[in-house]
């Protein structure tokens, strides 16, 4: 017990320290609360002092700015109260100068109203009295105009119609005079500046001077292979003369065979045929009637070609293309030994300069002359002449009307209708006539050779005919199934009689038939 005693007593003692400790505690902390609440409310005080202070003065602020915007815009609203009323009197002097002008106008116009109306009255008073003298001067006319008709014994109108025939015969008299000056003067003008058109044309125009042959040289690199031209007892030359209807002159002229013919258009094929026979080789008969084939097609391209070309160069566009065709043929036919292509470029290009000169269209006057003799190249002949022909084929094909009457008209075969159509007959003229240009006696011969071949193509059975040695050798090639050996003989008997009673010719001609049968098989 006596252990535990200062034990306790500590405890308690502890127990009474805390509890004063607490007292004391929460004593100091109401303390200190206090006073932090007393501070808190001086300071909420203080701000709101200072709060409704500042509220004074921005309150005050508030109410001068108010008073200083009011001011500023009462005193914009005087200045435009003032510019308003000093507008309106601006406007109100306007409209008092107005009537006040307006006034002074109406014054002015009743015045000179008043004159109008006593102008108006002084005029009427002298029109009175111009009518009075009228009339008064129309009795005096007519009383003078029946002294006058007593006197000469005639009426007024009688006399007037007198005087205008009188004036009419004088006019036609001196219109017909001068009529007659005005058309010797245009003809002796018009002459002159033909003369010099045509000269200026002719001038500015290059004209060839060549002239179309009959024979074609046809060169050899070696004798050698004239031989192999011949063939096996002249069986390949007498093929080549028989596909091609040119008769080949094989003589002691080194390195050189002659293809005659009057046609170009078979030389130029017998030509190309023999070229490419000697480049190949292979010279036989049915060779050659291959390559001859050939050829022609290859020509046929080569006329297309050529028209094209042609018809590019002169610059006339749109040609139908049997039309160029035809142009393209012109290039191996000849017309009295001028080249009719030749001829025809030449013509086309001296209308276009003498229609230029003329003032007139040069591509119309340029196309009409080169189509003017495209009736001598005719896929099939007729009866009507090359002017007609051309004409008719030029308005199939579509042409210009004035290019049709051109073609139709240059040997005055039609009616001239239009201004290029004696152009185009004055340039062929020129390009025909001008010195060295043609041959009458070639383009004779040539005629010959032609009737010749056509009198036996008349015949029937007939399926080629070429005249060779010059017109002295006709060849007739015959089909094997129409006519017999009996018949050829008796066809050449005939045809030799026709050509003996319905020809000129000099010398003889030699009629040869030609029947050859061949039979041809495949094995396949």
């Amino acid at each position: 017990m006596s252990f535990m005693d200062p034990i306790i007593i500590t405890i308690l003692t502890g127990i009474a320290g805390l509890a004063v400790g607490v007292v004391s505690g929460k004593f100091i902390f109401a303390k200190n609360t206090q006073k932090a609440v007393e501070e808190a409310e001086l300071q909420a005080q203080t701000i709101l002092k200072e709060a409704e202070i500042r509220a004074e003065t921005i309150k005050k602020e508030k109410m001068l700015e108010a008073k200083e915007k009011f001011v500023q815009l009462k005193a914009e609203h005087d200045r435009e109260v003032l510019d308003k009323n000093r507008k309106i009197g601006e406007q109100e002097n306007r409209i008092k100068q107005k009537e006040i002008s307006i006034n002074q106008k109406e014054t002015a116009l009743e015045k000179q109203i008043r004159e109008n109306d006593a102008i108006k009255e002084n005029l009427n008073r002298q029109i009175e009295v111009v009518n009075l003298k009228r009339t008064e001067l129309e009795k005096h006319q007519e009383e003078h105009i029946r002294r006058l008709e007593k006197i000469a014994g005639l009426s007024a109108e009688d006399a007037k119609a007198q005087l205008v025939e009188s004036l009419k015969q004088e006019a036609q008299t001196r219109a017909l005079v001068l009529q007659q000056e005005i058309i010797e003067d245009a003809k002796q003008k018009a002459n002159k500046e033909a003369r010099k058109i045509v000269i200026q044309t002719i001038q500015r125009t290059a004209a060839e001077q060549a002239i179309e042959n009959a024979v074609t040289v046809f060169h050899l690199d070696t004798d050698e292979i004239k031989g192999q031209i011949i063939g096996r007892e002249g069986r390949n030359i007498r093929a080549i003369e028989a596909a091609t209807g040119v008769d080949l002159i094989v003589d002691d002229t080194p390195e050189a065979i002659i293809l005659s013919s009057f046609d170009p258009l078979r030389r130029e094929i017998a030509r190309l045929s023999l070229q490419r026979l000697v480049a190949d080789g292979r010279i036989h008969p049915a060779r050659i009637e291959e390559v001859v084939e050939k050829t022609r097609r290859q020509i046929e391209d080569q006329v297309i070609e050529i028209g094209e070309r042609t018809a590019m160069e002169l610059g006339i566009h749109g040609l139908h293309k049997e039309l160029i065709r035809m142009v393209g043929r012109m290039r191996f036919r000849s017309s009295y030994g001028q080249n009719l292509l030749m001829h025809s470029r030449e013509t086309a290009n001296l209308c276009g300069i003498m229609a230029a000169e003329l003032g007139l269209n040069p591509k119309l006057a340029k196309r009409a002359g080169l189509l003017h003799d495209i009736g001598k190249v005719p896929d099939e002949e007729t009866e009507l002449s090359h002017a007609l022909l051309g004409a008719k084929l030029a308005e199939k094909y579509g042409e210009n009307p004035a290019v049709v009457n051109a073609i139709g008209a240059h040997h005055d075969e039609m009616e001239m209708l239009y201004v290029i159509s004696p152009i185009i007959q004055a340039c062929d003229a020129i390009s025909g006539a001008r010195p060295g240009a043609r041959r009458e006696i070639m383009q004779q011969y040539i005629q010959r050779i032609k009737d010749l071949e056509n009198l036996a193509l008349g015949y029937q059975g007939v399926e080629k005919a070429y005249a060779i040695q010059a017109g002295r050798e006709l060849r007739v090639i015959v089909e094997a199934e129409k006519v017999s050996d009996s018949d050829s003989d008796r066809l050449s008997f005939e045809i030799a009689q026709k050509i003996q009673t319905e020809m000129t010719y000099p010398g003889q001609i030699k009629v040869t038939v030609i029947r050859e049968k061949r039979a041809v098989n495949v094995a396949r």
